[in-house]
């Protein structure tokens, strides 16, 4: 899929309105803020399905402060870090009714993407995965998605089939026996995507928005691993 000019702008255009319907909704008076949140979460979802060529999966959501879950289970293991109806998924290719089904039936969902079909995720410490976003792009290297999260995560999204490969990958570059704060996300994982929260803990969102060179073909891991390893035993080791 190709991305047009104007498709960009109105992506820019809807993520203000985005920002502005979160920032009225948090407002007294809540009938009808709540309601253009609704839509601008719809809208976003279907930017996601149709645009990025992503699932989406309708989250839990956590009180303030990863209190209670949504989910309604006593004891939940990942207050509002986990699907609610993984039965609910909006495929690849859906518009914004499809996705004003779901949130109709799930009102308030989180926004999850799932990891391992059309990426993986290499989620770092932020403050290395800062670092290491300014060496890649100063050596040219192409860079996919990156999310952060308010628990102080940085999120790259790689080509499939990363999760798999780490082990043997950091064999290779010779980080295998080393201790790193790095994994990878595959296969029965997800991420929390903008404009959701996480956990309660508050917003994730874009260091790296999704561009319409990336989303449909991410960079293999290992053109960013070794980046990404170094950066991250630079930091442990002065911490």
């Amino acid at each position: 899929m190709v991305f047009s000019i104007g498709s960009m702008r109105e992506m820019r255009q809807h993520r203000t309105g985005v920002r502005d319907a979160a920032r009225a909704a948090a407002l007294p008076g809540g009938w009808a803020a709540r309601r253009r949140t609704h839509s601008a979460v719809c809208v976003t979802v279907a930017e996601y399905t149709a645009r990025c060529g992503w699932a989406v999966v309708p989250g839990a959501r956590a009180g303030r402060g990863g209190s209670a879950c949504s989910c309604g289970r006593d004891g939940c293991g990942r207050p509002g870090a986990h699907p609610l109806d993984p039965s609910a998924e909006v495929p690849p290719g859906a518009g914004p009714e499809q996705a004003a089904q779901v949130w109709s039936r799930l009102p308030g969902a989180s926004v999850l993407l799932p990891a391992g079909r059309s990426f993986d995720v290499i989620d770092v410490a932020e403050a290395p995965g800062r670092r290491a976003v300014v060496r890649l792009e100063r050596m040219g290297l192409r860079l996919g998605p990156v999310l952060l999260t308010p628990t102080g995560r940085a999120q790259f999204f790689v080509a499939p089939g990363a999760a798999a490969e780490l082990p043997q990958l950091l064999y290779r570059m010779g980080w295998d026996d080393a201790r790193l704060d790095l994994r990878c996300l595959g296969p029965g994982d997800h991420v929390t995507a903008p404009p959701s929260d996480f956990g309660g803990l508050g917003p994730v969102r874009w260091l790296r928005e999704p561009r319409q060179d990336t989303v449909r073909q991410p960079p293999e891991a290992r053109l960013l691993l070794g980046t990404l390893a170094y950066v991250a035993h630079r930091e442990r080791a002065y911490a």
